[in-house]
C-alpha cells in the first residue's frame, strides 16, 4: 500500500504540472482570441464573428502545446518520457502553427476582399483584385502545406539522416523530380501568369470551346466556367495561355448587343426610333449609352433592321435585347401589321399576259391577278 501510495505520489506531480500547463494554454487561447475579436469588431465589424470562429480551434491547440513544451523541464518526468511528450508536442505544435497560418490567411483574404466589391455595375477592378488575392492565397496555402509536412518529417532522427543521405545525390533526384513535376510546375506557373497578366478574371463573360458563360473560380491547376444553363465546365488552366478564346469583359464590363428584324420596305423607319427610344428609357435595364436603328441590308422582299442597344453587363444586356425584341414586334403587329415581309407574285399564263399586253398598250403585262401573300416574319 506504501509502495503505491508512493508511486502515486510520484505520478501526481507531473500530472498536475502537464493538466495545469493545457489549462493555461487554453485560458491564453481565450482570451487572444477575445482580444482578436475586440479588434476586427472596431475595423471590420461584418467579419469579426467569422474571425473569432476560424481562429478559436487552432489557437486552443496551439496555446497549450507551447506552454507545455515550456513547462515540460519542470514537471519531474524521467527523461525517456520527457523526450517522447517533446516529440509528441513538438509535432502537434508545428501541426496547430500551420493550421492556424492557415486560417489567417483565409481571414487576410476575406478582409482584402470585403473592401472590393463585385456586386456592383462597374466591378473590373473589383475582380481583378479578386483573382489576384485568391490566386495568391491558394499558393501560400501550399507552401505552408510543403513546409508543414517537412517540419514535421525532420523532427525524427530516421528522417535526418535520411535526409543527409539524399543529400549526395541530390543532382540526380533533381532530374529526375523535374521531369516527373514538369507538368505540375507547368501548371503553377500558368497559374502565376494568369494572375498577374489576366487574361481572365472571376465573373469574365467569355466564349470557351464555343460555350458561354462566366469564369466562376479559378484554382491552381483548373478554371471552372458557369455555362448560361448552370452547367459547369472545367478548363486547364493553361488552356488560357495556349488556345484562343472570347473575353467579353476583358477591359470593361459594359457591353452592346444587336437585334434585328425583317419587314416590308413601305415600314417608316422613324416610327421605329421612336419606339426603340420609349422601350430604352421605361427600362432600368438600359445604361443611357448605345440607341440605334439602322437598315443595314436589303433583300428582294424585305429590308434588314437593326437595333443596337447597351448595359453594363452582358447578363443584363442579354434581358435588354430580349426586352426590345419582344417589344418592338409587338409595336410591328399592333401598329404596322401590314408592314410585315411579304411574298409577292403574278399568276397567270404567259400566252394571257400577251394578249393583255397586245389589248392594253403601256400596260406592264399583268394577265393574271396579283397576289400580295403574308411571308415569315422577323
Amino acid at each position: 500500500m506504501a509502495a503505491l501510495r508512493s508511486a502515486a505520489q510520484t505520478l501526481l506531480a507531473p500530472v498536475a504540472v502537464l493538466a495545469g500547463s493545457a489549462l493555461l494554454g487554453v485560458a491564453i487561447a481565450l482570451v487572444t482570441v477575445r482580444v482578436l475579436r475586440g479588434i476586427a469588431a472596431a475595423r471590420v465589424p461584418d467579419l469579426a464573428p467569422a474571425i473569432g470562429a476560424r481562429l478559436r480551434l487552432p489557437l486552443l491547440l496551439l496555446f497549450p502545446t507551447l506552454v507545455l513544451a515550456a513547462s515540460l523541464p519542470f514537471a519531474g518526468l524521467p527523461d525517456r518520457a520527457v523526450r517522447v511528450v517533446a516529440d509528441v508536442d513538438r509535432v502537434v505544435a508545428m501541426l496547430a502553427a500551420a493550421w492556424v497560418v492557415l486560417r489567417v490567411l483565409t481571414i487576410g483574404e476575406d478582409v482584402l476582399l470585403a473592401r472590393y466589391r463585385v456586386d456592383v455595375d462597374d466591378n473590373l477592378k473589383a475582380r481583378k483584385v479578386h483573382t489576384q488575392i485568391r490566386y495568391m492565397r491558394r499558393i501560400a496555402s501550399v507552401v505552408v502545406v510543403v513546409i508543414a509536412v517537412g517540419a514535421v518529417l525532420l523532427t525524427f532522427e530516421e528522417i535526418q539522416q535520411l535526409g543527409t543521405t539524399l543529400l549526395t545525390t541530390a543532382g540526380v533526384a533533381g532530374v529526375i523530380v523535374g521531369f516527373a513535376a514538369q507538368k505540375t510546375l507547368a501548371t503553377v506557373i500558368a497559374g502565376l501568369q494568369i494572375a498577374f497578366t489576366q487574361p481572365i478574371r472571376l465573373g469574365d463573360a467569355v466564349i470557351v470551346e464555343n460555350e458561354w458563360g462566366w469564369i466562376e473560380e479559378i484554382t491552381l491547376t483548373y478554371v471552372v466556367v458557369k455555362l448560361w444553363d448552370w452547367r459547369r465546365l472545367v478548363v486547364p488552366i493553361g488552356y488560357f495561355l495556349d488556345n484562343v478564346f472570347q473575353n467579353w469583359t476583358r477591359s470593361s464590363s459594359r457591353m452592346i448587343g444587336s437585334v434585328f428584324l425583317y419587314l416590308d420596305y413601305r415600314f417608316p423607319v422613324a416610327a421605329m426610333r421612336d419606339e426603340l427610344s420609349t422601350i430604352l428609357r421605361e427600362s432600368d435595364l438600359w445604361d443611357g449609352g448605345v440607341e440605334v436603328v439602322q437598315v443595314t441590308d436589303c433583300t428582294e422582299r424585305t429590308m434588314q433592321l437593326r437595333v443596337l442597344v447597351s448595359a453594363t453587363s452582358s447578363p443584363r444586356l442579354w434581358d435588354l435585347r430580349c426586352l426590345v425584341r419582344e417589344r418592338l414586334v409587338a409595336f410591328v403587329q399592333e401598329s404596322y401589321p401590314q408592314m410585315l415581309p411579304r411574298f409577292r407574285a403574278e399568276l397567270g399564263s404567259d400566252d394571257g399576259r400577251a394578249a393583255h399586253e397586245a389589248a392594253t398598250p403601256g400596260s406592264r403585262g399583268a394577265s393574271g391577278r396579283r397576289a400580295d401573300a403574308p411571308g415569315a416574319g422577323a
